[in-house]
């Protein structure tokens, strides 16, 4: 019940969030001329952080219409290329002259782990320049009917093999944080297969890939909890009357309490700073409180099976690192992987996924020719700033960019022949 006390609690502050909102309005208003004083002002920043803090933050939108390509600005348009109920892969179409040699094709998998793909926007426009981008727009579990089936780890890395599918040979595939398990199974069980859509590149940014190296907070709580204790605690059954209504979940509030939990005093200080933005008047900085809350406080839900199978597989038994991660009764074999590049990308404050998770997969992919492994730690960046911020577009963009183009079948250098050897070895 504790979901629907949630629901309850949102709803019953319905009334009061709409007063704080008049009220903001009243104090903000310039025909009003105690909005110009000290007191206006701190009545109406009052009235927003109440609002702010309370309400529920839907779905972001992408907003990204344009881009530079060989030094001009195109048009980008969002279309949705492949579908299936968990999940819709989107194309960013750019508008570039016809007959102009094409891009990389790049497959961006966002992470399914209670933010929106949009999260990505900021890693979507700075790679926009320089590839044909597509990525992985998740959809919320409380909004899947029960009767579209399930969805569990297993189902998404055939999500992520049937996307590769639809986009053709010579893709590349960039895997930000929690997916990078998964995109390095799916590739393993589609060399061992012989599969010719298999990408030309693989890049894991900050992903868990080894977590008994240098262990988070996160880390240690599910070895310590164990996959009982979060059955227990923290799946929930979606409320009325929303379409996946009876749904087993782990709702996204709870991971966001988690994410926020873990730096709540730096969460508290921009709140406290946001606050003293709006009375001093400072509009750009508020504005970008705005912008980045907006973004970071959408959440949504996970379906109970893929949410356990992963803790379970990743963060406690480590399954993939060990040899034993099973697909549906086939073994994941990363020794199979011989004919793809890969780069991994690490963030030297990293609290999420910490240094050397990422740089595993290296240890485990032994048949990749030593001249297609590449590895950059990003200094002075957390988690975000892997695949964020003005260091991730002006040092890490450039390394995934040329790391792609060098890599792509087209450009690719015959690697020499060497000794097969397997993980397990």
């Amino acid at each position: 019940m504790f979901y629907q006390l949630y629901e309850m609690n949102h709803a019953a502050l319905q009334p009061a969030r709409f007063y704080a909102d008049a009220v903001r309005m009243f104090y903000t208003n310039p025909l009003n001329p105690i909005s110009h004083t000290s007191f206006g002002r701190s009545v109406a920043a009052t009235a927003e952080l109440f609002e702010r803090t309370t309400r529920r933050y839907g779905k972001p939108k992408f907003e990204l219409a344009k881009t530079v390509v060989d030094w001009k600005s195109v048009d980008v348009t969002e279309k949705t290329v492949w579908s299936k109920p968990f999940c819709n892969l989107v194309r960013f179409e750019r508008a570039v002259p016809a007959g102009r040699k094409p891009d990389p094709k790049l497959l961006i998998v966002a992470p399914m782990s209670g933010h929106y793909a949009t999260l990505l926007r900021g890693t979507v426009e700075a790679m926009l320049p320089h590839a044909d981008v597509h990525i992985t727009d998740w959809v919320d579990a409380r909004m899947v009917p029960v009767a579209d089936g399930s969805f569990d780890l297993d189902d998404y890395i055939d999500y992520i093999i049937d996307m590769f599918h639809a986009l053709g040979p010579d893709t590349h595939v960039m895997a930000v944080c929690q997916p990078s398990v998964p995109v390095l199974a799916a590739v393993a069980l589609m060399e061992k297969r012989g599969d010719p859509f298999v990408p030309s590149t693989m890049t894991l940014m900050g992903g868990p890939i080894d977590t008994r190296r240098n262990p988070t907070a996160v880390n240690l709580l599910a070895e310590e909890k164990g996959i009982g204790w979060f059955r227990d605690n923290v799946i929930m059954r979606a409320p009325w009357p929303v379409p996946g209504f009876g749904r087993e979940v782990y709702p996204g509030f709870l991971q966001l309490s988690g994410f926020m939990s873990m730096n709540l005093d730096r969460h508290i200080i921009a709140h406290k700073d946001f606050f003293m933005h709006l009375v001093k008047h400072d509009g750009d900085n508020a504005e970008k409180h705005r912008d980045f809350y907006d973004e970071y406080l959408a959440v949504m839900d996970l379906t109970a099976e893929f949410y356990l199978q992963t803790v379970d597989t990743v963060f406690v038994r480590h399954a993939l690192p060990r040899g034993e991660m099973m697909h549906r009764g086939d073994l994941v074999d990363t020794s199979a992987i011989r004919n793809v590049a890969l780069f991994t990308v690490e963030g030297e404050n990293d609290d999420i996924s910490g240094l050397g998770q990422t740089q595993a997969a290296h240890d485990l992919c032994v048949n990749i020719p030593a001249d297609r492994h590449a590895h950059y730690m990003q200094p002075a960046v957390g988690h975000y700033g892997v695949f964020n911020g003005s260091r991730f577009r002006s040092e890490i963009v450039p390394r995934i960019a040329d790391f792609i183009t060098s890599y792509g079948r087209q450009n690719r250098v015959a690697a020499k022949p060497r000794l097969v050897r397997s993980a397990r070895s």
